[in-house]
């Protein structure tokens, strides 16, 4: 097994996609810390593992606070000797528009999510360091921090801000052997399950059916366990070389996500007045003005729902 002999934490683990991660970075041989606020949720979650043959410990605590990684990082050390992979996936929606959304919607996404994966990570890390451990890092990002989202204002924040924070940490931790990358996962979730053009992959996933191939192939939109594969790859010594990035991955799909790039340079003498930019402006974009949101293509008609 690959990650024989590793330790991870999983936040966010009790359930959806974050048991799937937790699941194969267990059948894969690693020894897992389980997060949940739930306990019940927790304890059912380390029993599955456990009854497949692995490894499993739960911390019922809400992520966001330096106390909850510092004990996620403790139980990983304390019950199973050391600390190797850390995935951040916990996580909190408090959907609305920006002139309806309230501080606390801001602040729990943005506490959860932003804060609360700076906080395990900053833990996760200093412990490799100074332990010499090559650990791996992996942050759990979204089409919506990457694109925008109509209603997500802090949730968008925050996943943007994440991939920001990776690849800062690449180069930071690049001397000690840690990796750091982001997943952005595209599977169907209590989310995707309220969005109906997503009704006839969800009711497939949840009857155990296959998913229609335009949802796995087209719109590269599958199950937690498409997405699992990539996590214990990136948690692997076969991923050593791979830091910094940001990859896409669900059904039959995987992306490399780019970095931020111009995509026009213009220059002038003198600098870009308010009254060069309103002669020259529409001239220097052209056609090149960005899109914002994710763009699906039509629903075939036999996958459409009233």
């Amino acid at each position: 097994m690959s990650l024989d002999g590793k330790v991870a934490i999983v936040t966010g683990s009790g359930r959806g996609l974050g048991l799937a991660y937790a699941q194969e970075l267990a059948r894969q041989g690693a020894a897992v810390v389980i997060n949940d606020v739930d306990a019940d949720t927790a304890a059912e979650a380390v029993a599955g593992i456990e009854s497949a043959g692995g490894k499993a410990v739960a911390v019922v605590a809400p992520v966001g606070s330096s106390d909850t990684a510092k004990e996620l990082v403790r139980t990983a050390v304390d019950t199973f000797g050391r600390l190797d992979i850390l995935v951040t996936n916990a996580g909190v929606l408090r959907d609305t528009v920006l002139w309806k959304m309230s501080d606390d919607d801001f602040d729990t996404v943005i506490g959860v999510h932003l804060r609360g994966t700076f906080t395990c990570v900053r833990e996760a890390a200093t412990y490799m360091r100074e332990n010499q451990i090559a650990g791996r890092i992996i942050c759990i990002g979204s089409p919506t921090g990457q694109r925008g989202n109509f209603g997500q204002t802090n949730y968008a924040a925050a996943k943007a801000g994440i991939v920001g924070m990776v690849r800062t940490w690449a180069l930071e931790l690049k001397k000690a052997g840690i990796t750091a990358n982001a997943v952005i996962p595209v599977a169907a979730t209590a989310m995707t399950a309220t969005v109906p053009y997503f009704a006839a992959a969800v009711e497939a996933d949840a009857a155990g059916d296959p998913m229609p191939a335009f949802y796995r192939h087209d719109l590269g939109f599958g199950t937690s366990d498409d997405v699992s594969g990539l996590i214990a790859y990136l948690a692997s010594d076969a991923a050593s070389g791979v830091t910094g990035q940001a990859i896409g991955v669900g059904g039959d799909r995987i992306q490399l996500w780019s970095h931020p790039e111009p995509v026009v340079t213009a220059y002038r003498d003198g600098g870009w007045t308010y009254a060069a930019l309103e002669d020259e402006f529409p001239a220097v974009i052209g056609d090149h003005a960005q899109s914002v949101g994710e763009r699906f293509p039509a629903l075939p008609e036999d996958l459409q729902r009233p």
